[in-house]
């Protein structure tokens, strides 16, 4: 099943800058061949659903493998069975309404 993520993990237990900790978790997103893009309060992840599932996992590994004691994230999915849709149709569809006013 294809999905569209939105996935935010924070680190809790470390330093107040957690940048080190989002750009490890890039580094494992980057490493997939899942389509993602990095945003202010997270990343947007695009794929399988087991695979989406499994680099969140990874993330999570890798967190605590830097020494972060806990880790919390908040994951939204999105599927649809109607028709197929990627992140840039829904990005799309928007920019399109708005130059229609």
């Amino acid at each position: 099943m294809h999905v569209i993520a939105d996935l935010s993990i924070i680190p809790i237990g470390v330093e107040a800058s957690v940048s080190p900790y989002i750009a490890a978790c890039e580094r494992v997103i980057r490493d997939t061949n899942l389509k993602h893009r990095l945003h202010a309060h997270g990343t947007n992840v695009e794929g399988p659903w087991d695979e989406v599932v499994a680099v969140t996992k990874r993330c999570h590994e890798v967190l605590h493998e830097m020494g972060a004691p806990r880790v919390n994230t908040t994951l939204k999915l999105g599927t649809r069975t109607d028709r197929e849709q990627t992140m840039d149709d829904r990005i799309s569809k928007v920019e399109e309404l708005l130059k229609q006013q």
